[in-house]
């Protein structure tokens, strides 16, 4: 059986200045890598605009064009003109498959996620449920994989104002409340479980079901002086490949900056 190749990316923020040029750089870099499809994890846009998603069809026309590009919508593709509904319009569950690829695509914004201000986001048992029959519904052979934006463990906090609404026990920005709840649900289900942007200082686990970020196309902050975003940030994207084993033994994970 022939190695599958999925790539991994999210957070590209459209809209930013400088982002249409390294979100077509990351997309010439996977073509040239020749991977089988692409995973967009959400934070497609900046503000959530049709402006900023015509941007990113441009970036990414060769892959879009060739059908191997799957997106799952963020907290920022809400905002404004709600470019959310574009990219993942009715359920909020739902299949995408491809050669080999059984991909379940949640989106884990919500209503509240039309202000900046929150971020995080959610899923009720309602989600939860639709999640787990759609991995019962995988091919035994195929590469089975959970999208979502928000990320399911909480983060050690980099800032103050982070540190302190863990600490008050409130869900901060990009984490997904109850996805502690969602993880246990799709234990052993599922190969992989990819996610947007999220750092920890250290991870060590055993589980068969290996749940993985994205770095982000775009730095947090702007560039300082002189320096253009494109630049200051490399093409960066996480891929993995599976070779048709059983599941429950992970598919080799690769890392290109």
């Amino acid at each position: 059986m022939r190695t599958l190749t999925l790539a991994h990316v999210s957070d590209l923020h459209l809209g930013v200045p400088g982002a249409e040029r390294a979100t077509a750089s990351v997309c010439e870099s996977l073509v040239e890598a020749g991977v089988d499809h692409v995973m967009v994890t959400g934070d497609v846009t900046q503000r959530g605009r049709t402006r900023e998603w015509e941007q990113f069809q441009r970036a990414f026309a060769p892959l879009l064009e060739a059908g191997r590009v799957t997106l799952v919508p963020g907290n920022h593709d809400r905002a404004d003109e709600d470019v959310a509904s574009i990219i993942m319009p009715d359920q909020r569950v739902q299949v995408a498959e491809h050669e080999g690829l059984f991909m379940v695509r949640v989106d884990s914004t919500a209503p509240h996620n039309r202000s900046l201000l929150t971020a995080h986001g959610h899923l009720d048992e309602q989600d939860m449920a639709a999640v787990v029959r759609a991995l019962d519904a995988a091919p035994p052979r195929a590469l089975v994989v959970v999208a979502l934006h928000h990320h399911v463990h909480p983060l050690p906090g980099d800032f103050f104002h982070e540190d302190l609404v863990s600490w008050l026990g409130w869900p901060w920005c990009d984490e997904l409340s109850g996805g502690q709840r969602l993880l246990r649900r799709i234990l052993g289900r599922c190969d992989l479980l990819l996610h947007g942007i999220g750092t920890c200082r250290a991870s060590v686990t055993r589980s068969p079901t290996a749940p993985v970020p994205s770095g982000s196309t775009m730095p947090a902050r702007a560039p300082s002086s002189g320096a253009s975003a494109s630049s200051a940030m490399p093409a960066a994207y996480s891929r993995a490949r599976r070779n048709g084993w059983p599941r429950g033994r992970w598919p080799r994970m690769h890392r290109k900056r």
